[in-house]
């Protein structure tokens, strides 16, 4: 990571911005975040006092199971002073018909900061959360309120920022010259468990390419992302001077690759299935559905991260990544998982930094001047 100070004109930029997918902040503005959550991180480890927002409440609402991601915001708001509160979506009156713009307003009359996860509908998250967010502003701007309530994707059908974000973290401790030239395998991986959300390949394939990185995307037949993030991520590639390809082949993928991703996600013909089943609240379609991707998933079994695959990669010697929890024995082998244990434990620990930057880039009014004091 670069050792520049922090521009303050692109943190007056980011002061209350929201991040709901990382493409609609510029690469000046995701750099500028990254550079805060570096700060924070290296204050936090040096066991300097961030509680820089005391007093205030942080929601965060959750449709969906999270261990890491609810941990890493408990802990952000915890370290800058905040009263974290972990909201179960089931337990919102979304189900009885509030909307989501009612369920912001009535949360933006306490919240101070407000984190969503909804992710496992396509069309379904990431408009929820714009929805959210338009009932707190419409709240804060008839009642005259002047606080910043930013909304912070925790993971959505299209994108999961603070993933996403605490990869190129990590990424960029590992290398610390940079991902420039870099290539960088994210790849589908078999899982028996449940059909998983695209949002953690696509927010990489989104994210990555803007930095100069070589993203080869590898999935079987079927099993392609959403239109909107395969061209935001040759966009992105364009514009950083590096590449994005995709291929149905993992070893191609894996070939002189310095980092691999290999990750599970659901067959996209059947979640988009789950969208028509899920608005009309037909369970037992919803259980046939995930039956038949669980189905289909195991007809590729040898898609797994293993020592043979490694061997492919640059200098036999790749950098594994995953967001958690890996299917091992299926998505990665137990070798390999064994021997990447603790770089995917660091790789995790950034999202709480994540998640600070995040925060405090958005409310607190003297950022710069702050992180600059703490030496």
């Amino acid at each position: 990571m670069s050792k520049a100070s922090i521009n303050p004109q692109i943190l007056q930029q980011i002061a209350g911005k929201s991040l709901l997918v990382t493409d609609e902040w510029s690469t000046e503005q995701i750099d500028t975040l990254a550079q805060v959550a570096w700060a924070m991180g290296k204050a936090d480890f040096a066991g300097k006092d961030l509680a820089w927002l005391k007093n205030e409440l942080a929601y965060a609402m959750f449709f969906d199971n999270s261990t890491r991601t609810k941990s890493a915001w408990a802990g952000a708001a915890a370290r800058l002073g905040m009263q974290p509160v972990i909201v179960d979506g089931s337990s919102t009156q979304v189900s009885h018909g509030e909307t989501a713009a009612e369920t912001g307003c009535m949360l933006g009359m306490n919240a101070h900061a407000l984190g969503v996860r909804h992710d496992l509908i396509l069309g379904e998250g990431n408009s929820f959360m714009r929805d959210v967010k338009r009932g707190i502003d419409d709240y804060l701007v008839a009642t005259g309120d002047k606080r910043k309530v930013p909304i912070v994707n925790l993971q959505c059908d299209i994108d999961h920022p603070t993933q996403t974000m605490a990869d190129l973290l990590w990424l960029r401790e590992y290398f610390p010259e940079g991902i420039a030239g870099k290539k960088i395998a994210v790849s589908w991986a078999y899982s028996p468990s449940y059909a998983k959300p695209l949002s953690v390949p696509q927010g990489l394939i989104m994210l990555l390419p803007r930095f100069g990185a070589h993203v080869t995307l590898a999935h079987p037949q079927g099993y392609q992302l959403m239109d909107r993030c395969l061209q935001s991520a040759q966009r992105g590639a364009t514009e950083s001077g590096g590449s994005f390809t995709v291929t149905n082949d993992m070893d191609a993928a894996f070939a002189d690759a310095h980092v691999v991703y290999p990750k599970s996600w659901g067959p996209y013909d059947l979640m988009l299935e789950r969208v028509a089943a899920n608005k009309s609240g037909d369970k037992a379609a919803m259980g046939g559905i995930e039956k038949r991707a669980l189905d289909r998933n195991a007809g590729f079994k040898d898609w797994i991260c293993d020592e043979r695959r490694m061997a492919l990669t640059h200098g036999g010697d790749a950098l594994y990544m995953h967001c958690l929890p890996a299917d091992i024995g299926a998505e990665v082998s137990p070798g390999v998982m064994a021997k990447h244990t603790v770089n995917v434990a660091r790789e995790a620990n950034w999202k709480v930094y994540v998640v600070m930057a995040l925060l405090a880039s958005a409310k607190v009014p003297d950022l710069g001047q702050r992180i600059a004091n703490l030496g």
